[in-house]
């Protein structure tokens, strides 16, 4: 993870990316204990560009320094790097607030546990239920705080759902 957090910093160092931060299970990692994951999800703020494939920078940027895609992802060094545009204004939100941790001396921009949990509730699948349950049970966030994002950002009967199914006793 460090050789993509170098990578990111460069990004955005660069003007190639605005902003960053790891999502998805990848992100959960440094909440809960290890979960499987096949990839890191990476949030990116570009720069506004009159242009369909807003991700086209970021790959021409990978290429020159010699990271080549694979699937739907850029391999940088063990990790599958999936490069996921911001696009709405929970993710812009989650990208705003996270934090940056240290990862082996170099900075890592990562969401925030309590909007990991209102974006696992926006997706809504089983294996995002276990996330939020994850979350909630290792004292990364409390219910209340993911009622309080859920609402604001327009998931409040997401939440209450939730909250019957997996919450009330």
């Amino acid at each position: 993870m460090k050789a993509v957090a170098a990578l990111l910093n460069e990004m955005r160092d660069a003007g190639i990316v605005a902003d960053y931060a790891l999502f998805g299970a990848a992100a959960q990692m440094r909440y809960t204990e290890a979960v499987a994951t096949l990839d890191a999800d990476m949030l990116v703020a570009v720069p506004a560009q009159a242009r369909l494939d807003v991700l086209a920078p970021l790959y021409a940027f990978c290429a020159r320094k010699g990271y080549r895609p694979e699937g739907e992802a850029i391999r940088v060094g063990a990790w599958p790097v999936q490069f996921i545009p911001v696009f709405s204004p929970l993710t812009e939100a989650a990208l705003k607030e996270a934090d940056t941790a240290d990862f082996e001396g170099v900075p890592l921009r990562v969401v925030r546990a309590d909007y990991l949990a209102v974006l696992a509730l926006s997706v809504g699948r089983a294996k995002d239920f276990v996330r939020i349950l994850a979350l909630i049970e290792s004292g990364s966030v409390l219910p209340e705080r993911i009622k309080e994002l859920a609402e604001r950002h327009g998931l409040f009967e997401a939440w209450l759902r939730f909250k019957t199914r997996f919450l009330d006793e």
